[in-house]
């Protein structure tokens, strides 16, 4: 079961809105199958573990292991359990069972009635943390939220510095951090700015020092007064503008109108928006106002703060989270804090 988290892992930013699985084929103590979901639409980790298998013989007498509960239904591919079943394997070890409506329980019943020995559980809480996107947009219809900032050791974020006076954004985190943030980026379903912050920083928010997939980028713009030359959009990713008077689509520039509670936007509704919309995960990078909103209402799951050795004695605070179940380590010269929601977590 640790092998199949393992694999599992690699098919992160890529498998959505499907979730991270993958399979292990055991014979007497023995791998002779694996494999992962790589990527939405293509063949689930089941399928691609026992096509691995080079002598089918030896299924009737192996056992598959994997994360999360076999599908039972037709979907981009046929039904996992069917496929269990016709190999001819007849144990089954498996995570945790699957929260998606249908399955849910379905898969794990489909093979126990044609006489496959089901162990379900193995290894839970991992499979659990390994699955927390697809787990939290199905069972709180929301998707899993991370907060994210770069601030200096005495507790900034920015300079105090207004759009009109030209200043570019203030370097907090090094080279290493930055890639890793990058990185980040490309492993969630979006990524949201308020306006403050895209007007003031012009962001691309995409992924340009990582290898892989861009988020869909979401803004929070009232009063549609964000100026049309800004990078965000620029139409190269699907983008979302918040807004509390208009509806309208074009190519990847999507305005949508939310309700607002006086400047803030009103939070219930972003959060259905965005399960409406299949956004499993989204990252909130700023700004401070933003962020203290999400911290305010307790819409957060996790938050990731990079700590540079820097010192600026003023500037824009930043957002205060109060440091409970936390832990952190040091990327090159940063130290990155990560923060879980006592509140909102399955463990």
């Amino acid at each position: 079961m640790q092998r199949c988290i393992e694999l599992a892992k690699k098919g992160l930013g890529y498998t959505a809105p499907n979730p991270l699985v993958a399979s292990v084929v055991v014979h007497h103590n023995t791998i002779i199958g694996e494999g992962f979901h790589r990527k939405y639409g293509e063949a689930h980790a089941e399928a691609n573990a026992i096509h691995a298998v080079e002598e089918k013989s030896l299924l009737a007498e192996s056992t598959i292991y994997v994360n999360l509960e076999p599908c039972s239904h037709f979907g981009k591919t046929p039904p996992c359990a069917d496929l269990i079943i016709k190999s001819g394997i007849k144990k089954v070890v498996i995570g945790c069972v699957d929260p998606f409506a249908q399955v849910a329980g379905r898969g794990i019943a489909r093979l126990r009635n044609h006489g496959c020995d089901v162990t379900v559980g193995v290894l839970k809480p991992q499979n659990l943390e390994l699955n927390k996107r697809f787990f939290t947009f199905h069972e709180k219809k929301r998707p899993y939220i991370i907060l994210k900032w770069a601030q200096t050791t005495d507790g900034f974020i920015d300079t105090l510095r207004t759009p009109a006076s030209g200043e570019n954004p203030l370097r907090i985190s090094g080279n290493l951090a930055l890639s890793l943030v990058h990185k980040w980026r490309s492993e969630e379903s979006a990524i949201i700015v308020g306006t403050n912050t895209a007007l003031a920083d012009n962001p691309r928010l995409n992924v340009r020092y990582w290898t892989g997939t861009h988020p869909v980028r979401i803004v929070v713009d009232k009063k549609l007064t964000l100026p049309a030359h800004l990078r965000i959009f620029d139409k190269e990713q699907n983008t979302y503008v918040l807004n509390e008077s208009v509806n309208q689509n074009e190519h990847n520039l999507n305005r949508v109108k939310l309700p607002f509670i006086d400047e803030k936007i009103e939070m219930n509704s972003l959060l259905d928006f965005l399960h409406q919309a299949g956004i499993q995960s989204i990252i909130v990078e700023g700004g401070q106002k933003l962020l203290q909103d999400f911290i305010h209402t307790g819409n957060w799951d996790e938050a990731r703060i990079l700590v540079s050795p820097a010192f600026l004695g003023e500037g824009v605070m930043a957002p205060n989270l109060p440091f409970k179940n936390c832990s952190s380590t040091m990327i090159g010269i940063d130290r990155l804090v990560f923060c879980k929601n006592p509140a909102n977590t399955y463990l």
